[in-house]
């Protein structure tokens, strides 16, 4: 893990030291552990973790001005500096306007301004300390710096509603430990604390103006070739030197047996459109994309591309041959992954602790085995779908803006998937009574489902688009969780629908949109946390700030359109100048990831009932034992239940053993000092006291 860590004192010389650091509870001086210091006292900044060289820069203007930007950044020193004078006034939204993802930090007197990215994938998290506020971009060290015992309020709103902001509000898994919301800067004055957006919010009083789809998607090739041009651009990394060879293996697999990546550049290639893009647009930049010449393959001009072959689940066989016709490419070096049973989901649930919980957890060693093979820098598809792709609730913004001619295409084709000619009456009916909700409206309908239980949902293609529909909806796994669980996050949710104004203030689509990115944000930096591999750097450029802004601008009524995001892609590659690509190319795959999850579920089943023989979220009253393991011996034998909540539950008891298993904390100097969660799990008196 990599992160930054600092803060904002009340006065001048608040730490009682000389140097960088804090003094603690016992008169100890604190420090990040592996942590290097970019600017002391009295407001310092630490980087902690294995940054390389080129990913930490600092500029200053003066001992009182400078700006850290941590990360992949296309922005010269001298624009930094530029950028530097213009944040002296208070402006933000620069900060966050240069291709590559990274976090800059911006010191001006005693004001520190962190700037949070669009997706989530960079959060930025504070809490009160020393009475100032420190800040990091990750909430573990937080929690250990102030000793935070666990939030079972989020946690239950994790399992219960997690694609409900105001369930989730500002929490962390710690308590006391908060995050900004994406589009958002920390902004600190001398230990004070303000959130600012930096994002203008679409008024719901006046319709966004027309935009035109060629210009839009202009714009999104353009964000895309300069995300990976930024990653390009860098300079080239060469993992640790292979330690000599082992008989009947070659360099490539030797690598991957002791989890050492290929040097230079690589690329997942899986036949679908977001990570073929990618790898065409990467493959097609003037220079050498690939690996450095003598190392590896010898293929320094070559990009690897990695395509992962599931052996024990088919039904990927068209993709698969998709991704050898593109790597028929001769700037692309093709390597096939296979996996077999050990790379199921749930075979492997051995991992590191992770700075949050998340669903991929129990996916992470099938990642793995892919990344193994990869390159030190390695492009993946990740959050194509979820920045190009139209909510449901879309349909909702379209009739508020009285364009009801665009919803044809989009019912028709769930009418053939369904079958049914009553298909467009119930979508259009559901779409019209959600433009016509209020959005506190849709929270109490929320809170009253989750106390009455109620959470059957129509099964198929237009059941999930009926049940999407709606402001807010129960999670999979709130089938599962206990009433007094359920209730502490119906009244989180009472309380949210007087205080939030946020979906108040956008369209429902829109407000849908922002919501699952920012939860798929969050789970894919868990999965990079799981899934890491020394000395290898992933890069998703579809979650740059960048590239986002634009798939924003791209016009609902083309976003709803069925086949919408490969129509997009082909254009953006077409543009880029790759005409051929392959028959089939941009087909959704009918074979889903539900067949290898129901498939590592039912081998796996007797260590998850085991798992769940004496879980802590039972300790934690979020659920009942008895209840869970029923629920996966039910799934293994093939029952209709949700995956995705077992998936859910299954992580969050696996990152729980993790925390509380850890040895240490993130801080030095602490001789009395106790690490996150000092007295773990303790069975709740009152459950509903910290929702109230």
């Amino acid at each position: 893990m990599r992160w930054l860590v600092g803060w904002s004192s009340t006065t001048a010389g608040a730490s009682g030291t000389g140097t960088a650091g804090a003094t603690g509870y016992d008169g100890e001086t604190l420090h990040p552990v592996g942590a290097h210091l970019l600017w002391g006292d009295p407001d310092p900044l630490w980087a902690v973790g294995d940054w390389r060289p080129d990913e930490v820069r600092v500029v200053r203007a003066d001992a009182q001005n400078r700006i850290a930007v941590l990360g992949t950044c296309a922005a010269g020193d001298e624009e930094l500096r530029r950028a530097l004078f213009t944040a002296r006034g208070g402006a933000l939204r620069h900060l966050t306007a240069w291709a590559g993802s990274y976090t800059a930090v911006v010191q001006v007197g005693r004001r520190i301004t962190v700037c949070g990215d669009l997706a989530g994938a960079r959060p930025v998290f504070h809490t009160p300390w020393a009475g100032g506020t420190a800040y990091a971009t990750a909430a573990l060290p937080l929690a250990d710096l102030i000793e935070a015992n666990l939030d079972f309020g989020h946690l239950a709103a994790l399992l219960a509603a997690p694609d409900v902001p105001a369930a989730l509000r500002d929490t962390t898994p710690y308590e006391g430990v908060r995050r900004i919301p994406p589009g958002h800067a920390l902004v600190l004055r001398a230990g004070a604390r303000e959130i600012a957006g930096y994002e203008p919010v679409a008024s719901l009083a006046v319709a966004a103006p027309p935009a035109d789809p060629d210009r839009a998607v202009d714009a999104v090739r353009d964000a895309l070739v300069e995300a990976v041009r930024a990653r390009m651009s860098a300079p080239r990394h060469v993992p640790d030197l292979d330690p000599g060879p082992v008989p009947g293996m070659g360099p490539a697999e030797r690598r991957a047996a002791r989890g050492m990546p290929m040097p230079g550049i690589g690329a997942d290639l899986s036949g679908g459109p977001a990570s073929g893009t990618l790898a065409l647009l990467a493959a097609g930049l003037p220079g050498r994309p690939g690996t450095l010449l003598g190392h590896g393959t010898g293929a320094g001009e070559r990009l690897l591309a990695v395509t992962f072959n599931d052996l024990a689940v088919g039904g990927r066989e068209a993709e698969l041959e998709r991704a050898g016709t593109l790597a028929a490419n001769p700037r692309l070096h093709h390597v096939v992954v296979t996996g077999g049973e050990e790379t199921l989901p749930y075979a492997d649930l051995d991992g590191p602790l992770t700075d949050e919980p998340g669903p991929s957890l129990v996916t992470a060693a099938r990642h793995r085995a892919r990344f193994a093979a990869g390159s030190a820098d390695h492009f993946t598809g990740h959050g194509a779908r979820q920045v190009l792709d139209a909510h449901p609730a879309r349909l909702a913004d379209l009739l508020m803006d009285r364009k009801r001619r665009h919803l044809v295409r989009p019912v028709a084709a769930l009418a053939r998937a369904d079958g049914s000619v009553m298909v467009p009456a119930r979508v259009y009916g559901a779409a019209r009574r959600l433009a016509r909700t209020p959005y506190r409206t849709g929270l109490e309908l929320l809170a009253e489902r989750l106390i009455r239980r109620r959470f059957d949902e129509p099964r198929g293609a237009v059941g999930a688009s009926l049940a999407a529909l709606a402001w807010a909806r129960p999670g999979p796994a709130a089938r599962w969780l206990t009433g007094e669980a359920l209730a502490e996050v119906s009244v989180l949710l009472g309380s949210g629908a007087d205080r939030s104004t946020l979906g108040a203030s956008q369209r429902p689509g829109e407000f849908h949109a922002r919501a699952v990115l920012a939860r798929y944000a969050a789970d894919l930096r868990v999965l990079e946390q799981a899934a890491e591999i020394r000395s290898q750097r992933l890069h998703a450029p579809f979650l740059d700030n960048q590239v986002v802004r634009a798939c924003r601008e791209l016009p609902e009524a083309l976003r709803v359109q069925p086949g919408a995001r490969s129509a997009v892609l082909r254009t953006v590659l077409e543009g880029a100048g790759v005409t051929d690509l392959p028959p089939g190319w941009g087909t959704p795959s009918h074979a889903s990831s539900a067949a290898a999850t129901r498939a590592g579920l039912r081998l796996a089943a007797d260590s998850l009932v085991d798992l769940f023989s004496t879980p802590f979220l039972a300790e934690a009253g979020l659920v009942e034992a008895r209840v869970v393991r029923k629920a996966l011996r039910a799934a293994a034998a093939g029952e209709p239940l949700p995956l995705d909540g077992l998936a859910d539950l299954v992580s969050l008891e696996l990152w729980l053993r993790r925390l509380l298993s850890r040895r240490g904390t993130c801080w030095t100097g602490t001789p009395a000092r106790a690490r996150a969660v000092p007295s773990g799990i303790q069975p709740r008196r009152d459950a509903l006291a910290s929702g109230a």
